[in-house]
């Protein structure tokens, strides 16, 4: 079964190679939970739900009575986005050599990136999937401001204290706040060396500019991203006028170690319960 239905598409392979190309393009420069992740996959479109935890007693058999041995399982969404092409333009690419504008399709693949990163640091409550910055049975800690050059380091190496308490030694990574990242680009006093810098020795797994709100610190033991469908192009149909088409995949967190995560609220992040 192929629902991508490439094939009926009135597209070269040369432009399907092109639309591809764009379309990961578009989404690495969104993504980044994938680069300190265990990515596992894919697995293919029908990677629905995905098992979790241990077997265990629907509840304590009588005597005499059978046990039922249960099991419990989390869904695995797919991301969709919708995006057009002219067919005019795309003839005049294959027929005359003109340029194709191929925008609608990194637009279409970053709105699914950007939602990939809100199932991984923030969960889906209406599937009842946690995030990282949500999960039950992470640590969090509070931080002052940043404007400080000397706090930003100072709470990180307390967010890492916390970590090796738990018995998670790393190697670790940090995701940031835009703000809080982009104030990372400050030398300190008398050195070269930037802030970003010294933190990156400290996070071997990198430090990274994420859509959330204050930060996170992860040993990189603290699940998996499960992909069933890696982000793929597809064709749905077209009316004389654009060709309609669409970027989709399925992923799913699976966070193992809870305690393998410190959240870090700073003044700007507002709570979560």
């Amino acid at each position: 079964m192929s629902y991508l239905s490439r094939a009926e598409a009135p597209i070269s392979d040369a432009i399907w190679k092109r639309i591809d190309v764009e379309a990961l393009s578009g989404a690495r420069t969104i993504l980044t939970a994938r680069r300190f992740l265990q990515v596992d996959g894919p697995y293919g479109l029908g990677l629905t739900t995905l098992e979790i935890g241990q077997d265990d007693l629907c509840r304590k058999a009588e005597k005499d009575e059978a046990v039922a041995v249960g099991s419990r399982a989390i869904s695995v969404p797919m991301l969709r986005k919708n995006f057009a092409l002219s067919l005019r333009r795309l003839a005049a690419a294959e027929q005359l050599g003109q340029p194709l504008l191929l925008t609608p399709v990194s637009d279409a693949s970053e709105a699914v990136a950007r939602r990939e990163e809100e199932v991984v640091y923030y969960g889906q409550p209406s599937f009842a999937l946690p995030g990282l910055l949500s999960v039950e049975g992470r640590n969090e800690m509070r931080s002052e401001s940043w404007q400080d050059l000397d706090q930003a380091l100072q709470t990180v190496l307390e967010a890492v204290t916390r970590l090796d308490k738990e018995g998670y030694n790393g190697p670790y990574a940090l995701a940031l706040e835009p703000a809080l990242y982009n104030g990372l680009y400050r030398r300190y006093s008398g050195t070269d060396m930037l802030q970003v810098e010294h933190l990156a020795r400290l996070c071997k797994k990198g430090v990274y500019k994420a859509p959330i709100t204050g930060a996170v610190l992860v040993d990189t033991r603290v699940g998996r991203l499960v992909v069933g469908q890696d982000l793929q192009t597809g064709y749905a149909r077209q009316d004389g006028l654009n060709c309609h088409m669409f970027v989709t995949e399925s992923i799913a967190l699976l966070v193992e170690e809870p305690k393998a995560i410190c959240r870090i609220v700073t003044p700007q992040a507002p709570e979560l319960s």
